[in-house]
């Protein structure tokens, strides 16, 4: 269940069944704003050895009115189908784990793109992962179409927009290759064509990308902040601030850590300004020993406002 601790400063969200909200993404409807989280076992009583409270997890479900106070709802579980959302906490036996959902609407209907892992492993490296493709007309019931063909079998992390050529782009981080940035085109979103490295250089995952201000950036999750990215076309792109400057990388204290892994929603009502919710670890001090230690593998979901000024991002939470 949720940490004793209480609530970390600035949380907006906790998941309530393990503790473990982490790659949040968010879209609007008419009726609501629903969040799409990796569910990870951080306070589950036996996850397993090693890291294997860290796979094992379900894409778990919230919604809010006001896109501030969010309500759980459940997880989305598979059938022979897809996924479907299915309330309150997911079953006690999980056969494979879900990661990172990328949820975008395509003028017709959702599209889900989903991390996919083969059981749960209890360590990092050798296991295969894949970037698989649902759709939806209500965000409850998905179909499920399959697995994308990207640059290797170790690709997690997708992020999808449609850019002003008219194309569509997937970015995702692929592991096989020092955990850059890779991108791959469409112009209907069945066809993709491999377009090589996006961004390189530090090591990095959780790319989103979003047009603000008249420009389009990207964000990626450097594990100490996030590092910002700019282009006038969604394909050349140029790093904010040099090689060290990151956004939300400071640390404030207990409870108050770097920002992780986020999605952008844009304000329609005030093209200038964007909501990043992103997560934290409020009670891990960054060292590998403390991770290993339950109490530091709780998260909680944030909410920061961005806005462009004088060309550049900012982020203030």
């Amino acid at each position: 269940m949720t940490d004793t601790r209480g609530a970390a400063p600035g949380e907006i969200y906790r998941d309530p069944v393990y503790d473990g909200a982490t790659d949040p993404t968010v879209v609007r409807t008419a009726e609501g704003s629903w969040m799409f989280y990796t569910q990870r076992r951080a306070t589950h009583p036996d996850p397993g050895a090693g890291v294997a409270w860290v796979h094992g997890s379900r894409i778990g479900v919230a919604r809010s009115d006001d896109g501030e106070t969010w309500s759980y709802v459940g997880t989305l579980e598979p059938d022979a189908a897809g996924l479907r959302l299915r309330e309150g906490p997911p079953p006690a036996v999980v056969g494979e784990t879900h990661w990172a959902p990328e949820v975008i609407h395509d003028g017709a209907r959702w599209r889900m793109y989903l991390t996919e892992i083969e059981g749960i492993p209890d360590q990092w490296p050798g296991h295969a992962r894949h970037i698989v493709e649902y759709v939806s007309d209500d965000l409850a019931t998905w179909e499920r179409i399959g697995p994308l063909v990207l640059e290797s079998d170790r690709v997690i992390d997708a992020a999808v927009a449609r850019c002003p050529d008219g194309s569509w782009r997937l970015w995702y981080k692929d592991e096989a290759a020092d955990s850059v940035t890779k991108v791959a085109a469409s112009l209907d979103l069945v066809s993709w064509r491999l377009d090589g490295t996006a961004i390189g250089g530090r090591s990095h995952e959780g790319p989103f990308v979003f047009a603000l201000g008249g420009s389009w950036w990207m964000i990626t999750d450097e594990w100490r902040g996030m590092a910002v990215h700019r282009s006038r076309d969604a394909v050349v792109w140029e790093r904010q601030g040099g090689a060290d400057a990151v956004i939300l990388g400071e640390t404030e204290g207990e409870g108050v850590e770097i920002g992780r892994h986020g999605a952008v929603v844009v304000d329609p009502a005030g093209p200038g300004s964007a909501r990043l919710y992103y997560f934290t670890h409020p009670w891990w001090d960054g060292s590998e020993a403390a991770v290993s230690d339950s109490g530091s593998r709780p998260s909680a979901v944030h909410v920061a406002r961005l806005a462009v000024v004088a060309g550049e991002l900012v982020c203030t939470r």
